[in-house]
């Protein structure tokens, strides 16, 4: 008999803050229906494709991509996983995490908003909103709720210094 049938459901769950669907997952399926919208019914961004845009678009990316390995390198330093399907073994407020609560997915909007701005289509930013919805109701809001019951005190003094966002 399987060990987890017979222990009672709150010693089953895992350590986790139960997020809907890891942010990358969020990000890049919008990416996919923006990208099939594209192909469906282009809206450019420009008129004309510009070195601009792509400069910008680029510049964005590079940005997304730096605060995400600051926030890789935070983690690691910290020995603890920056997945939110393992369980948080450390409270990290350091790197990037002085600033916002939430560097990671500031991170990954500036890559999806950069990938859009390259590929000069709307599609995407107009998706940006329902996405940026979903990372805070199924990702942000659980992971807080999380962070406080683990880390308590530290975690609700950390929240009264730095925003959730910028």
């Amino acid at each position: 008999m399987d060990a987890t049938n017979i222990l009672p459901e709150n010693h089953r769950r895992r350590d986790t803050a139960g997020v809907v669907a890891a942010p990358p997952l969020l990000f890049g399926g919008a990416l996919v229906v923006g990208f099939s919208l594209r192909a469906i019914h282009p809206i450019r961004i420009a008129s004309v494709t510009g070195d601009v845009l792509r400069v910008a678009g680029g510049a964005l990316i590079v940005a997304g991509v730096a605060v995400s390995i600051a926030v890789v390198l935070a983690f690691a330093r910290a020995g603890t996983h920056v997945s939110p399907y393992r369980e948080t073994t450390r409270f990290v407020s350091t790197g990037p995490y002085r600033y916002t609560r939430n560097p990671d997915y500031v991170g990954q909007t500036l890559l999806y908003a950069g990938i859009a701005m390259v590929a000069n289509t709307w599609w995407p930013l107009f998706l940006l909103p329902i996405v940026l919805l979903a990372v805070d109701r199924g990702v942000v809001r659980r992971e807080e709720r999380y962070l406080e019951a683990k880390f308590g005190q530290e975690y609700r003094d950390y929240t009264a210094r730095v925003p959730r966002w910028l």
